[in-house]
């Protein structure tokens, strides 16, 4: 067992955060999940023995194809993570004040 103390609490802003910078975090953290959602099924795209492979740069590209497929569904409404996660940071910015 480790005697190391559990962190504490996570600091809030001091000063009240701008709406837009709020709404574009809570769209960057959505993306972030949907990136994280799709990398299993590129996982299971069999690429070697496709003709059309793309070898080392596509070992490369790849998560950045899938990062990027993430904000573009985020950007279309996406799961609807971002408005939650939105109200849920103002609501903390309002508990601070």
């Amino acid at each position: 067992m480790s005697s190391q103390p559990l962190p504490g609490p996570v600091a809030r802003p001091s000063l009240p955060l701008d709406p837009a910078k709020l709404w574009k975090t809570a769209r960057d953290f959505e993306a972030m999940a949907l990136g994280e959602f799709l990398k299993p099924m590129f996982q299971t795209v069999e690429v070697k023995k496709n003709m059309f492979s793309g070898g080392e740069g596509e070992k490369t590209w790849k998560p950045m194809l899938i990062e990027e497929i993430g904000k573009q569904i985020a950007a279309a409404g996406g799961l609807g993570l971002a408005a939650p996660l939105h109200d849920a940071m103002l609501r903390m910015q309002e508990g601070k004040s």
